[in-house]
This record gives C-alpha cells, sequence and structure tokens, in this order.
C-alpha cells in the first residue's frame, strides 16, 4: 500500500540564496516574496526530504481560477514544481515574470 501524501507545514524563517533577502515563513512559505525563487528542498510539500538543494527559478506563471501560481524548475535537477503567489510577493517580478515568458514566445 503507498503511504499518503500530505502536506506537512513546517515554518521556517530563511536568508533567500538568490537574493539574500531575509523571510519569515509562516509554514505555508514556499518561495523568496522578493525575488520568488525556491529550493528543491521537498518530495512533498513540507517534508524536506528532497535530497537535491537545488535552487529553483520560476520559469512559468499561469492563472487557474482567480489565482497566479508560478512554476519553479529546479536548476540542477530540472525537477518542477507549481506553487500559489502568496500576497506578499512583490508583484512587480510577477509581471517581469510574465513579460519574459511573453518575449520568449514570441521569439
Amino acid at each position: 500500500m503507498e503511504a499518503i501524501k500530505k502536506f506537512t507545514r513546517t515554518k521556517e524563517d530563511f536568508e533567500c540564496e538568490k537574493c539574500g533577502a531575509f523571510v519569515e515563513g509562516d509554514g505555508y512559505t514556499n518561495h523568496c516574496p522578493h525575488c520568488l525563487y525556491s529550493l528543491h528542498v521537498d518530495i512533498y510539500p513540507g517534508d524536506r526530504k528532497a535530497g537535491c538543494g537545488g535552487l529553483m527559478d520560476p520559469v512559468g506563471l499561469e492563472e487557474k481560477n482567480g489565482r497566479y501560481r508560478v512554476t519553479h524548475q529546479c536548476l540542477i535537477c530540472g525537477y518542477t514544481k507549481i506553487n500559489m503567489i502568496s500576497k506578499d510577493d512583490d508583484f512587480s517580478v510577477v509581471l517581469a515574470i510574465a513579460k519574459k515568458i511573453a518575449e520568449e514566445k514570441n521569439r
């Protein structure tokens, strides 16, 4: 029988490995609100069992049911994960990601 894959709330503060900003975690924080980069640390949300630890680039953006979601891709192993955009995220960075994606599509 397969183990149940459930969310594990892990409240942690951290220093962003991309931009150096200090981030106060709330147990749901999965990326830096300043640059939107993340770390490949989980197999299932909050478990901290991924062995990679690579920096995850915000490479995609989508809207679903009125909420924005960002796709992160690990710069080491290529793993991708979709995360919800938080109200605390810098929306100018969200817009910059959207602009970058649009420009790449038009090439």
